[in-house]
């Protein structure tokens, strides 16, 4: 039996729910809101570190959406989501070890300083502090108080675009090479990147891989995907869609600007 604690619009579920769509997998579900419920002592016993998704297997608490993705394809070998070569199946790790350790933290950053920001800035400061501060990952609780206090201006900012600019650099390489990020089929590369580049579109920054046609080509197709339409796009209602309409200010311009001064 599958088990899935998630949110709709958590990057980190989107790429497992990808997952289990190709494999044409359904799991129970447990929604959760993000907004302190994820931090309450019963979710906290199923995934200490307070964060989605988790994927309980037969009652087997399984954390980590990168270890779940791999967790999948082994759980669930049809169709295959890791290639059979080593290099290929290198690449997909490679993919899945940037995105845990540097674009994820970035992700939060750009959306907490754009997106996420104003519904903050309508409590008070106090309120909002005590929230955030209750995450049991310290460095993600400074990095969104930093980013809600000065949004774009925040000191992260920067190092965040650079790394999705890094990831687009290794999108555009790899695409110059077959039609997938790991080679000539979708994989859990397609899986773990997905997500963050429909985050980029959502905040009105999909004009940075403006100069990469390969990555434009690739999320026209990804968009189409019959998995990521089911995965995503069918599951988000108009209260999901909301955080990312009508951004107030553009945030092109800014990062435009910091992009220049780089």
């Amino acid at each position: 039996m599958l088990e899935l604690y998630h949110n709709i619009n958590s990057v980190c579920a989107q790429k497992v729910r990808i997952a289990l769509k190709e494999k044409g997998q359904e799991a129970q579900e447990h929604l959760l809101t993000l907004r302190g419920d994820q931090n309450e002592r019963d979710y906290l016993k199923v995934n200490p570190n307070g964060v989605v998704p988790t994927l309980v297997h037969n009652g087997v608490p399984i954390v980590e959406s990168s270890l779940i993705l791999y967790y999948i394809d082994e759980i669930f070998p049809d169709p295959p989501l890791m290639p059979e070569a080593p290099a290929p199946r290198f690449r997909v790790r490679m993919y899945n070890k940037l995105i845990d350790e540097y674009v994820h933290n970035s992700c939060t950053i750009l959306t907490f300083a754009t997106a996420f920001r104003p519904n903050f800035l309508k409590v008070p400061r106090e309120v909002w502090l005590a929230e955030i501060d209750k995450a049991p990952l310290k460095r993600r609780a400074e990095y969104k108080r930093s980013v809600i206090e000065h949004g774009l201006e925040s000191e992260f900012v920067h190092g965040a675009l650079a790394q999705h600019q890094k990831l687009l650099s290794w999108m555009a390489d790899s695409l110059g090479r077959g039609p997938y990020l790991a080679g000539d089929s979708f994989s859990n590369a397609e899986c773990a990147v997905i997500p963050y580049i429909l985050r980029l579109e959502l905040l009105k920054l999909d004009r940075l891989w403006a100069e990469y046609p390969a990555v434009a080509d690739w999320w026209a197709r990804m968009r189409a995907r019959p998995s990521v339409k089911a995965a995503i796009f069918d599951r988000m209602t108009e209260k999901d869609w909301a955080p990312f309409k009508n951004l107030a200010p553009d945030p092109w311009p800014k990062v435009k600007e910091l992009l220049r001064v780089a």
